[in-house]
């Protein structure tokens, strides 16, 4: 696993460039008419997800 060490000020901005992702995931995912490729947007949006709540839990 990558640990990043990152200032307070520098997580903050990484987690609200996360955010903005999820958002911009749960617009495509929406939009998309491919099933395989919905699913696919889905996974990262939960990964991305996941990286957020990391935050949060440190």
């Amino acid at each position: 696993m990558v640990k990043l060490n990152l200032a307070p000020q520098e997580e903050q901005v990484f987690a609200e460039i996360l955010k903005n992702l999820v958002a911009d995931l749960r617009m495509e995912i929406a939009d998309t008419d491919s099933m395989e490729f919905r699913e696919k947007l889905k996974d990262r949006k939960r990964l991305i997800i996941r990286v957020l709540e990391s935050f949060s839990a440190n």
